[in-house]
């Protein structure tokens, strides 16, 4: 347990609401962009991506559920929320990518979805970064782990914006459900690392 006065340990309980609010009013307003951005351009990709700022979304909500109380039975119960999160991910991405790949279904471009998807990496990268410290100041595995999820968000972003460019650019549209694999695996084992902990 990581001993600090308790002033130093509000202002970082503060530091760790304030990410968790953050991360909570980006994706909300990223579901509605996600939304009208896949139905414009009938996007599969889009409307994966939106599914995950869904799964942002109750992470965080579980985060700052946790953040309000105490006890190890609290914080055990919320990673496993989280591990739930990253299993309904991994299977969800899994399943869209071969659907997309065996149908060969081309999306039309999308500037919008190429812009959001670019912010929302770079802004999930850095709310990332913020919680893993914040995280590990206060010793908390929640909140930790919840980084974790952001960072995913931030990687599904980046790997969205990449296919969404290539196919853009290129033509290549199998490259967006080849990247999505790659999140697959890391989100599983992310999810197998949470499990480890709870044994």
């Amino acid at each position: 347990m990581t001993n600090f006065p308790a002033d130093t340990r509000a202002r970082l309980l503060r530091r760790g609401f304030a990410l968790e609010y953050v991360t909570l009013g980006w994706n909300v307003f990223g579901v509605v962009v996600c939304v009208v951005a896949a139905v414009e351009a009938r996007s599969v990709a889009l409307a994966g991506f939106g599914l995950d700022s869904l799964i942002e979304i109750g992470a965080s909500a579980v985060v700052v559920w946790e953040l309000s109380g105490t006890g190890v039975h609290r914080q055990c119960r919320a990673l496993r929320v989280i591990r739930v999160a990253f299993l309904t991910l991994a299977g969800y991405l899994a399943v869209q990518s071969a659907w997309v790949l065996a149908s060969g279904h081309r999306s039309a471009h999308t500037p919008l979805g190429i812009v959001w998807t670019a912010i929302t990496a770079a802004v999930m990268f850095t709310l990332a970064t913020g919680k893993a410290r914040t995280g590990a100041a206060l010793n908390n595995p929640v909140l930790q782990t919840e980084a974790r999820v952001t960072l995913i968000d931030g990687l599904l972003a980046a790997a969205v914006l990449v296919g969404l460019a290539l196919n853009a650019g290129l033509g290549w549209w199998w490259a967006d459900p080849l990247a999505a694999y790659v999140l697959v695996y890391y989100a599983l084992v992310e999810a197998r690392a949470i499990a480890t902990t709870e044994r």
